[in-house]
């Protein structure tokens, strides 16, 4: 793999977690990139990760012992979902996409990203990741037609006060999933007002939480204590709705990445009920992300 001097890549040696996750266990995010001669990303993006192929992410799920995944537009390729639903095919019916949806997406295409398995569309308002920031006519429109579809909506608020986000989705009759655990300030411990805005929007019933990201928002550092009694409260205040995911490949992580095992681990730590894990790991993304009933759900 080639070296980067701006973030670190993933760690190649993925290891089994401490704790065996349940059958049908799910990673509710990962990006992955395609073959760059058929899959060009923007002369502009914020990072590419040519290594991060379909191939090496279900290895990584494979080891450990997730069968279910959700494989998340980077946003190097902007509105073009080409690498993903190729993916999508690759991975088979176990694995559901999540697009960026805009005015330059037609009807066509958005049939097109239904049909390969994408059930969400996200919002990305991280300053970070060099794109245009959502307007709010847009994230309306993109609601309006993605809706009836049943398809969920994401928001990746990293770096921005949410409460400048959040109510333009306030009446939308669909699920809303808030990305890497909200964008908590962990100087401030759970006094937080972006922490206690983020309860309030769970106590509404239609609005999740991913539990993702919190080794990398530590300010204490490895174990992570300050991420856990965030992740501690939402999985107490909104059991049904809570989600698990690596982000692999851990897009601009300035380093060390930890292993993908260990974020397991942490999970165990958030979660240390065998029942409140199956829930987030299986009950959970099988409700939200549409996957079928059956043997993994025993």
């Amino acid at each position: 793999m080639t070296e980067r001097p701006d973030y670190a890549l993933f760690d190649p040696s993925p290891r089994e977690p401490r704790l065996p996750v349940p059958q049908g266990a799910c990673d509710s995010q990962v990006h992955i990139f395609g073959d760059t001669r058929r899959f060009p990303v923007k002369p502009d993006a914020a990072y590419v990760v040519p290594e991060a192929t379909v191939e090496e992410m279900l290895r990584m799920h494979k080891t450990l012992g997730i069968e279910r995944g959700v494989i998340v537009q980077s946003t190097a390729y902007g509105t073009d979902h080409g690498a993903l639903i190729e993916a999508l095919r690759i991975a088979g019916p176990s694995y559901r996409g999540c697009g960026v949806v805009d005015d330059s997406v037609d009807d066509d295409q958005l049939h097109r990203m239904h049909q390969a398995g994408v059930r969400g569309a996200r919002f990305n308002f991280h300053p970070k990741l060099k794109n245009a920031l959502p307007t709010p006519e847009q994230v309306r429109r993109t609601a309006e037609r993605v809706v009836p579809l049943g398809w969920h909506l994401k928001l990746h608020m990293n770096g921005i006060d949410p409460r400048e986000v959040t109510p333009l989705l306030a009446d939308v009759e669909t699920d809303v999933v808030i990305d890497h655990m909200g964008p908590l300030q962990y100087g401030h411990g759970l006094d937080d007002p972006h922490f206690r805005h983020v309860l309030d929007l769970l106590a509404r019933g239609n609005w999740w939480i991913m539990l993702s990201n919190g080794d990398r928002r530590s300010v204490t550092g490895y174990p992570w204590d300050d991420a856990t009694a965030y992740a501690r409260t939402y999985v107490e205040r909104a059991p049904g709705r809570v989600l698990w995911a690596t982000d692999w490949p851990h897009p601009l992580h300035p380093g060390p990445v930890p292993n993908d095992g260990e974020l397991l681990d942490l999970l165990a730590r958030y979660a240390p009920e065998a029942e409140a894990r199956h829930r987030i790991l299986v009950e959970n993304p099988r409700r939200l992300f549409g996957f079928s009933s059956g043997e993994h759900d025993e």
